[in-house]
Parts: C-alpha cells; sequence; structure tokens
C-alpha cells in the first residue's frame, strides 16, 4: 500500500472539565491527552492500517514522551520527528463554552513544534513516501511554510500526491504570505478537504456549486466537503456524492475533521469507490467523537465495518455526466 507523510505540530491538550468561559480562575483540568491536527489525522491513518509517517518536533519532556509512545504505538513511522532539548513539547488548553464553541489557550509556534525542520532522517522519511498530507493548521510560521512547500515539491518530482484540509483559524489568515503559502499549495493538490466555509477561501463570492467548479478547473481530482454533523460531500468533474451524518452521541468534537480525512485519503490511496470511501471517513469521524480526548475515538477497519453495519446512513449519488 501506499505510504503517506504528513508535516506539522505534535502538542498535549488538557481540557477543562466544566463548560465556561476561558481561563480566568482555577479550575479542574484533564488530560494531558496527545494531539495536532496532524499528529490526529497520521494517528487514524496508521490505525486504519495505513502505512504512514510524520515530520514534526516536540521537547524532551514527559509530553513529548506521550505523544511519541502513543504514535509509534499505533503504528506511525516516528523517524522524521526530532526531539529537541530547549524547547518545550506544544501545548492547548481547551475549555467548551455552553453553546458548543471553544476556548484556546495554545503554545504552538514558540514550542518545539516551531524547530521543526527537513533534517536527514525527515528527507528519508518523505523520500519513501508516496503521499502528502497538508494541513492548515501547521502554517503558522514562515519557517514551517518554507518545510511543507519543499515536501510537496519532493512528493510532487517522485510522481507521488498530495491532499490538503485548509483548517485555518480565522486568527491565522493574517499572518504574512499564509495566503499566498494557502494558494500555491492548492494548485498542487490533488484532493482537497475544506470544512464548510472554508471551501470559499479559495473561491469567494460564489454560490458552493460555482465554488467547487472553479477549484475543480485547478486540475483538482476530487474536492470532499466536511459539513460536520450534516455530513459530507464529494465532488469530482463528473459525480457529486452526498453522505449524511452517522446519528452518535457527541462527547467530543476535536479531532473528528482528521479522522475523517486520514479515513478517506487512507481509502482514496487504495483505489476504493469515492462512495465507499466518503462512508468509511463519515463513520470514521462519526466515531471520533463519542469519546473524550482528540485521538482516543480512532479507529481500525474492522471497528468501522461493524459501525457502519450497526448504523446504516445511505449514499445520495447524482451524475453530472
Amino acid at each position: 500500500m501506499k505510504k503517506i507523510v504528513t508535516i506539522g505540530e505534535i502538542l498535549v491538550e488538557i481540557m477543562a472539565v466544566d463548560r465556561g468561559e476561558g481561563f480566568t480562575q482555577p479550575m479542574s483540568l484533564v488530560g494531558p491527552f496527545p494531539s495536532g491536527a496532524p499528529a490526529i489525522f497520521i494517528d487514524q491513518a496508521a490505525r486504519f492500517g495505513q502505512p504512514c509517517g510524520m515530520v514534526g518536533c516536540v521537547g524532551a519532556d514527559h509530553f513529548g514522551r506521550v505523544n511519541l509512545d502513543r504514535l509509534k504505538r499505533d503504528g506511525v513511522d516516528i523517524s522524521g520527528i526530532a526531539v529537541d532539548s530547549e524547547y518545550a513539547t506544544g501545548s492547548a488548553f481547551v475549555r467548551y463554552r455552553h453553546d458548543g464553541s471553544r476556548d484556546f489557550v495554545f503554545n504552538i509556534k514558540h514550542s518545539a513544534s516551531g524547530r521543526m525542520s527537513l533534517t536527514d532522517n525527515a528527507r528519508a522519511l518523505i523520500d519513501g513516501s508516496d503521499h502528502l498530507h497538508v494541513m492548515g493548521t501547521s502554517l503558522f510560521s514562515p519557517r514551517i511554510v518554507e518545510v511543507v512547500l519543499k515536501a510537496v515539491g519532493m512528493i510532487k518530482a517522485k510522481g507521488g500526491t498530495v491532499s490538503f484540509d485548509p483548517n485555518v483559524r480565522s486568527e491565522m489568515l493574517a499572518l504574512p504570505g499564509l495566503r499566498e503559502a494557502l494558494e500555491t499549495i492548492l494548485g498542487q493538490c490533488d484532493l482537497f478537504l475544506p470544512s464548510g466555509p472554508e471551501l470559499f477561501l479559495f473561491a469567494p463570492g460564489n454560490s458552493e456549486v460555482e465554488a467547487i467548479g472553479q477549484i475543480l478547473k485547478k486540475e483538482i481530482k476530487a474536492v470532499v466537503v466536511k459539513n460536520g454533523s450534516q455530513g459530507a460531500n464529494y465532488h469530482d468533474l463528473g459525480s457529486t456524492i452526498r453522505q449524511p451524518a452517522f446519528n452518535v452521541h457527541e462527547v467530543d468534537p476535536t479531532g473528528a475533521g482528521d479522522c475523517f480525512g486520514a479515513t478517506f485519503v487512507s481509502c482514496w490511496l487504495r483505489g476504493m469507490t469515492p462512495g465507499d470511501a466518503l462512508r468509511y471517513a463519515a463513520a470514521s469521524g462519526a466515531r471520533a467523537v463519542e469519546r473524550q480526548g482528540p485521538m482516543e475515538g480512532v479507529s481500525t477497519l474492522a471497528e468501522l465495518d461493524t459501525f457502519i453495519a450497526d448504523t446504516s446512513a445511505p449514499l445520495i449519488f447524482r451524475s453530472h455526466q
């Protein structure tokens, strides 16, 4: 099977037990959970049985060990993850508000994650991979943008493929050069996986149909739009497939989109039909929200087969031909 590599932040997530506003007073916390959008993505790919590895950096501390142990245990090739002796592993403190939105306190840019580079081990991992998955959350500094763009070039030069999940927090859009980097990556990707409104980052002022058409003209093979509890839609030049969401009890939505993406990309690389890939991805995202913690709901193929058999959600197919 084809090997996936991703690049980006690795951190721990520490969550407030009670819902409320922010972190302005002492409160009960739970964690640390291994986290970071690309780390969640690659852990799900590994659990699904896809060969995969990650380029990143953690500190020489317990938080780094939490992540390395988890990724290695689940089957991720961690040879491209450096350990920095001076900078601490990244962290995110998270508290859910009563309306379901979240407050964050991040330490990513000035953590070990901000020190990642194309080491010899990282280059070897990329050279041995067939597919690169890029996440917008990882483009938090010019240094990391440079690393990601070099990796895109390396993969494309050898005939590999690229998937792109913009997954950009609103405050990041003001970073110098970020929009240009996003456009460059979009122009190189084969598979585009935005969440809802992210579709319009690259086609502003259009309807959804017009935006998808405009993006597909860039020679992207397919667009998969994640709409959370509203399901997901697959689009290529010939068809649209809609996958309704599975009905589950939501405990923690963090990481659901990353699990969805990892499962879809893995299925796509295995040559599954778009409908089957979409169904597995939707099931993976649904199972992810049933457990607290970003990686705690990752799924194997066998677990997804059982879940799908027990919880049906039919596809809706429409041909454009």
